[in-house]
């Protein structure tokens, strides 16, 4: 479907680049799913033609336009026709990616003095990090699969004793992408699979956080979700790991819905869990802060 010429008849606001959430091959809009969104969460995939929110999730595409356009869901599939689309399946579609080796992107270092000054202002203890998470970093040339990658801190992404995946955080705050994952054919497990954190250090209670910094806040008990929408095999990896488990997302309307939900899923496996409330990012919290809360939660 040209997603890009009815998103311009029907006055759409949306984005293909300069933006976090925006990647290659996907046309970026204001979730409609999502009340109150104006962060272009909700992306088109043009070469799979499927929309999926990074809030919320997939969506069918009928009504996706029909709710995007204020109009029924008969309109919808004739307006997708319109533009050359297809009715797509209601359920997720399974793409098969061809795998390559999995590597690093190139010229990774240990962490500079600029990356542990990157890590100190946000009140982490940069060699520590690098010691217990195995953090490295670029500079200002590093590639993989034509991708650049530079200025970042790149956390390796560990299951069941082997590295996977990874992702890069952006170490100067003036990238559009904070986050940027590993190609998804480069991984041996998708990321969305599995869960971060030091899975040979769990124990019986988990504290769920959303990313990467917000695990390295709360330590080894901590696990990351990588964003607040999990995926039904995170799920199961949760029920399966832990009897208790605490969640600590960001203060957003989304993400206090997402743990509520997260909540619900859980107890219906027989998990305790519960939400702690907190104000802004777990990440930017002080250290003495994230230190309390995991002796109480772990109490």
């Amino acid at each position: 479907m040209n997603i890009i010429q009815l998103y311009q008849d029907y006055n759409i606001e949306y984005l293909t680049e300069g933006n976090k959430h925006c990647a290659i091959g996907w046309v970026n809009a204001h979730c409609c799913f999502c009340e109150g969104e104006q962060n272009y969460h909700l992306g088109y995939n043009i070469n799979e033609n499927f929309f999926a929110c990074w809030r919320c999730g997939f969506h069918p595409t009928r009504k996706t336009i029909a709710k995007l356009l204020n109009i029924n869901e008969k309109a919808a599939k004739d307006l997708i026709k319109q533009y050359g689309g297809h009715i797509h399946q209601t359920r997720k579609p399974t793409i098969t990616i061809r795998r390559k080796a999995h590597t690093l992107p190139s010229n990774v270092t240990a962490l500079t003095s600029s990356h542990k000054q990157y890590l100190s202002r946000r009140g982490f203890d940069a060699d520590r990090l690098e010691q217990e998470w195995g953090l490295v970093s670029t500079g200002p040339i590093s590639l993989l699969d034509g991708i650049s990658y530079k200025h970042r801190i790149i956390a390796p992404i560990n299951w069941d004793g082997e590295r996977v995946s990874f992702q890069g955080r952006d170490a100067t705050d003036k990238h559009p992408k904070k986050y940027m994952a590993c190609p998804k054919d480069r991984e041996l497990v998708h990321h969305k699979e599995i869960l971060y954190g030091k899975q040979s250090e769990w124990g019986t209670t988990g504290i769920c956080v959303e990313g990467v910094t917000d695990v390295w806040r709360f330590g080894t008990a901590a696990f990351a979700t990588f964003g607040i929408k999990y995926t039904p095999k995170q799920l199961r990896i949760m029920a399966k790991s832990f009897k208790r488990v605490a969640i600590i997302f960001d203060d957003d309307p989304q993400a206090i819905e997402q743990a509520y939900k997260l909540i619900s899923e859980l107890e219906f496996r027989g998990i305790e869990a519960w939400r702690i409330p907190i104000v802004g990012d777990p990440g930017a919290m002080k250290q003495s802060e994230a230190s309390y809360l995991i002796k109480q939660i772990l109490s």
